[in-house]
């Protein structure tokens, strides 16, 4: 599985030959520094592990300097690991967006966008208990009865309740890349994906 690190730049629309509007996503894709080649004999399983993005060296702890060194670069922001990783790589390698073609599909990795504590309506799409015009006071937006009487005198876990929302690992699968421009190193893919504006992501082919 080959992949690469990127930055989500946002959300716009193309129109394909038959002149239809397809929502996708702006991704600007590494480059990326091979930091890292793992191997089953040294490490007990085989990776390869990418360096992206730039930060100050002074916000960076001495192993992670220590580690950059070996492959000529000063700082990295994010380190994420790739195992079975399709192409041969070396140490210091240099991967970009000509990794991935069109028409290619890709999963997306992210930290959804968070929002905090939510109620059953918003959180898990619930109609609420009734309507207005059926005697309620004040409970149009709440979960209603649980379920739980005597027995088993408990709630299931699993239970849908109130909860934090959102700011949780999420896998967009099977987007299909719709263009390349490696000058800019950027991926148009189809669809949506998951966090906000300058979220970290992670392609995998």
């Amino acid at each position: 599985m080959s992949g690469i690190i990127g930055k989500k730049i946002g959300m716009t629309s193309i129109f394909d030959a038959n002149g239809k509007a397809i929502p996708c996503t702006v991704i600007e894709a590494g480059p990326c520094v091979v930091s890292q080649v793992k191997t089953v004999e040294r490490d007990g399983y085989s990776a390869v592990q990418l360096a992206y993005g730039e930060r100050k060296v002074k916000n960076m702890n001495k192993a992670q300097q220590g580690h950059l060194k070996k492959v000529g670069k000063e700082s990295a922001s994010v380190f994420r690991e790739f195992r079975y990783f399709v192409n041969e790589v070396s140490l210091g390698e240099q991967i970009d967006v000509n990794l991935f073609e069109i028409g290619d599909f890709v999963d997306v990795v992210a930290n959804s966008k968070g929002k905090g504590f939510q109620g059953v309506v918003k959180r898990h799409g619930f109609s609420g208990v009734g309507g207005r015009t059926h005697g309620q006071h004040n409970r149009q937006r709440h979960p209603g009865s649980l379920g739980a009487s005597s027995f088993p005198s408990r709630v299931f876990k699993g239970m849908r309740m109130a909860g934090q929302t959102g700011n949780a690992r999420v896998k967009a699968l099977n987007l299909r890349i719709l263009q390349v421009i490696p000058e800019k190193n950027l991926l148009v893919v189809s669809g949506c994906c998951p966090g906000s504006k300058g979220s970290i992501v992670t392609i995998e082919k």
